[in-house]
């Protein structure tokens, strides 16, 4: 009698069939990272926002986006399918100091993680690049260059966060799913490549 398990590996390599990475995204407050993963995932993204309120002005530093209206209180999730058998699921997470409790829990298991840099407000990514630094986590600076706000060159913004040079710096529109996309494949090869 045939058996119905085979220890061939699938067509995507794996013996297990098809293989699922978590990826975090990271930053500060208001940087792009619930667009990021809305504009990447092939699901209706699952979000957690609430409204800012006027409780939240004298914790919430909205300095450079006042604009912005809602905030992320525990996480986005979302999915993307880079090439069949590849899954990876997004977790972003929250931005201010106050939610920061969840990121220990989120960050179990993840192979990487994207962190979102905004240069009219580079300050705010530090407490990103240090928790994952601590870790042992690998990551990719994202640039995420808003309408208005100067340019800068990957190196300038590699020396200004005093990275190790084998950090990929990228600059992106997190509105764009291509750039999205490409961000995450350049975050798998460079977290395959350092295991």
């Amino acid at each position: 009698m045939a058996s119905a398990h085979s220890d061939a590996p699938s067509p995507t390599g794996s013996p297990w069939g098809a293989v699922a990475l978590k990826i975090l995204v990271a930053g500060g407050f208001g940087v792009g990272k619930t667009t990021l993963v809305g504009a990447v995932s092939q699901i209706r993204p699952l979000r957690t926002e609430e409204r800012l309120s006027e409780l939240g002005r004298p914790v919430d530093d909205t300095a450079g986006v006042e604009a912005k209206r809602t905030t992320t209180v525990a996480m986005d999730f979302g999915r993307i399918d880079l090439r069949p058998g590849l899954a990876l699921y997004l977790f972003g997470t929250p931005g201010q100091d106050r939610f920061w409790f969840l990121w220990d829990e989120l960050a179990q298991g993840a192979l990487g993680a994207l962190v979102l840099a905004d240069t009219r407000r580079l300050a705010d990514c530090f407490p990103s690049v240090d928790f994952f630094e601590q870790r042992g986590i690998p990551f990719v600076i994202a640039v995420n260059c808003f309408e208005g706000a100067e340019t800068y060159a990957p190196e300038d913004v590699r020396d200004a966060l005093d990275l190790d040079p084998g950090v990929p710096v990228l600059l992106c529109d997190a509105r764009n799913r291509e750039d999205g996309k490409e961000l995450l494949i350049r975050l798998v090869e460079y977290a395959a490549a350092r295991r």
